[in-house]
């Protein structure tokens, strides 16, 4: 081969290297290309992802916390605080529609944040962040948006200003606008029925928004909304189950769990607080005159005097029917004294819808630590001072007298000490010995708890011992039934303190009667009957009769089987010769008595033990009782 055709093969070669070589170098550039968007497609995809996520966790907190007892501004404040400082955006804020003071309609901030953004946006006016208000033009964005609940938008950061902002400094708003990055502003309304009415606001550094960006912010804004919703539903709740119905004060439950509490924080804290009871004069001559409507008007009169007269850490409670009475934290007795003069006064100027003659209140105060530092005692002296102003006249303010008689509480422990440690019923020794202690100790407590729940402790336990299905709790129940009819038969103070004791008392007879019929789980026949008639005559005579303290309390116990016609035991009385008190435990006995199960039958049902009631007017209850056991049972009822 000569040297021609040497190189003429060489090029040729080498020609073929370069194209081989050019070739591969294309394929590898196309895969490099490849690769490239490869990269960035999972980048877009991982970026997607994690904003997907991070959408999906925080909208599971915020679950959470809708679930939760955490505030409703919590809730929103965690929405808006994930937009801001996990989605990228510059702000973020919640508005509510309200009126200001000349009832011109505006957007007030329920929830925002604190940055530099809007110490500047709140710079254009006059107002601070914490008062901030929008007042949208006629036919604005926003009113658009809320009115037709579509979504909104602003290109344009001044336009949203000049919109909204009619006090905004021109030169400070082109500034502000000039050294921000906002370039869109969506509005995202927010309806919960007629509850709230608003818009989500949202400042974003993006020209374009994607849809899926869009479905996200969506989904928050009805997060707002589930949000409100299930915060209104739940306020909602709470506010029923501490209120009462008819006034809006706090309910008896509330006031008995906020005057312990009150109570523990006086005694750590040193700090004094008055206890003020009011009692509506002549209620029951309101509601004969003109109807129980009427009577509820002039309740619920009272009741918005003592709202507008108390203060915010006041509590205002309705006690039951006619009665209230209100915890002063931090007020003496002569403080106390003002503030009932003050409502006395007020109540004396209100004017009834409907009713010709106007309406007055007796009322009572006592003070916690400057009177007395047990609460059992301060409501007693409460009460009795209220049951003064009645007395001497209606329509006055009485202080408590702190060297009035022994109270009901204090006779009632000294007859169970002395029954338990002379043994006079068939009691265990053991359990005598610890109830004894229980007592004792608590006629020298001050530590403000409550001395009634121990009493009601120890006659539960006494109950239990011949009648083992005796329900727990249920001594409390009754006195507190038996009170409310007393009152609402205006009793006196003396009549319904000789109640409540007699309340305690009154089945004592029952421990001397053979167990054998006292434990029988079939019905009694005749014999076993007549032997359980002789129960009241045990107790009064046998067991009460040696205890001096509770002498006037034993008529009452004998008689609290006497029918209203004679047809009752043991002496067959009828009519007034039957002690009113006696007659109240009768009714309140027969009523607990059937809506407790038996062995031999059922429990009755509330209704069904009312209308059984009911049916005994004018045979075993007087007419004047039945009205007053139906008014009670049903205030009984909210308790």
């Amino acid at each position: 081969m000569g040297i021609l055709d040497w190189i003429s093969q060489s090029a040729k070669k080498l020609k073929d290297v370069e194209s081989q070589i050019s070739d591969e170098t294309k394929d590898v550039y196309e895969v490099y290309q490849r690769n490239v968007m490869l990269e960035r497609e999972i980048a877009q995809r991982t970026e997607e992802l994690r904003l997907a996520n991070q959408t999906l966790l925080t909208l599971e907190q915020v679950w959470d916390m809708m679930n939760s007892s955490r505030p409703l501004s919590s809730v929103l404040e965690t929405i808006v605080s994930s937009l801001y400082g996990e989605f990228g955006y510059i702000y973020s804020f919640i508005a509510q529609k309200q009126y200001d003071e000349n009832q011109k309609s505006c957007y007030a901030l329920k929830t925002y944040l604190e940055n530099d953004f809007s110490q500047k946006l709140s710079g254009l006016t006059s107002s601070s962040i914490f008062d901030f208000k929008l007042f949208p033009k006629e036919n604005s964005i926003i009113e658009s948006a809320v009115e037709k609940k579509d979504i909104s938008y602003y290109v344009s950061l001044k336009d949203f200003i000049e919109e909204n902002l009619s006090d905004a400094d021109n030169e400070k708003t082109e500034e502000f606008c000039q050294n921000t990055d906002v370039k869109t502003i969506i509005i995202f309304p927010i309806t919960v029925q007629d509850q709230f009415s608003g818009f989500l606001s949202v400042f974003s550094p993006r020209k374009e928004l994607k849809d899926d960006e869009l479905s996200f912010l969506n989904l928050f804004a009805r997060q707002i909304e589930l949000a409100i919703t299930i915060a209104n539903l739940f306020e909602t709740v709470k506010r029923q189950a501490v209120t009462d119905h008819l006034t809006n004060l706090f309910n008896r439950r509330f006031f008995e769990d906020a005057l312990h509490r009150e109570a523990t924080r006086s005694l750590r804290t040193k700090q004094p607080f008055c206890l003020i009871g009011l009692d509506l004069d002549h209620l029951k001559k309101i509601n004969d005159t003109y109807g129980h409507s009427m009577g509820d008007k002039a309740i619920a009169a009272i009741a918005n005097v003592i709202t507008k007269t108390s203060r915010s850490v006041d509590v205002p409670s309705r006690y039951g029917g006619e009665e209230f009475f209100i915890i002063l934290p931090g007020i003496n007795a002569k403080g106390g004294l003002i503030a009932a003069e003050r409502i006395r006064v007020q109540i004396e100027q209100t004017k009834v819808e409907g009713l010709q003659e106007g309406i007055t209140a007796s009322l009572g105060v006592a003070a916690f630590i400057e009177q007395t530092t047990n609460i059992d005692e301060l409501f007693e002296m409460c009460d009795k001072a209220m049951y003064s102003s009645k007395q001497k006249g209606r329509n006055q303010v009485t202080l408590a007298d702190t060297d009035s008689k022994t109270s009901w509480q204090d006779i009632a422990i000294d007859a169970f000490v002395d029954i338990l440690t002379r043994h006079r019923i068939p009691f265990n020794r053991n359990l005598a010995k610890d109830l004894i202690e229980k007592l004792q100790i608590k006629q020298q407590d001050s530590s403000g708890t409550s001395t009634q729940e121990t009493l009601f402790s120890i006659v539960d336990s006494i109950s239990k011992s011949y009648f083992p299905l005796y329900p727990d709790g249920s001594t409390k129940n009754k006195v507190q039934l038996a009170t409310l009819i007393a009152k609402r038969m205006n009793l006196s103070k003396s009549d319904v303190d000789k109640l409540k004791i007699a309340m305690l008392l009154y089945d004592i007879g029952n421990t001397l009667m053979p167990k054998e019929i006292m434990k029988k789980a079939a019905p009694l026949n005749e014999g076993e009957k007549d032997e359980i008639k002789k129960h009241p005559i045990l107790g009064a005579q046998e067991i009460l009769k040696p205890i001096s303290s509770v002498s006037n309390i034993i008529p009452i116990i004998e008689h609290h089987h006497e029918n209203w016609d004679g047809s009752g035991y043991p002496n067959n009385k009828k009519g007034e010769e039957i002690p009113v008190t006696s007659q109240i435990i009768l009714i309140v006995d027969s009523y607990f008595a059937m809506i407790s199960y038996r062995p031999y039958r059922k429990a009755y049902t509330i209704e069904e033990a009312i209308e059984e009631i009911k049916s005994g007017v004018n045979s075993k209850y007087s007419p004047e009782l039945m009205e007053a056991f139906i008014y009670a049972i049903d205030e009984f009822r909210k308790i």
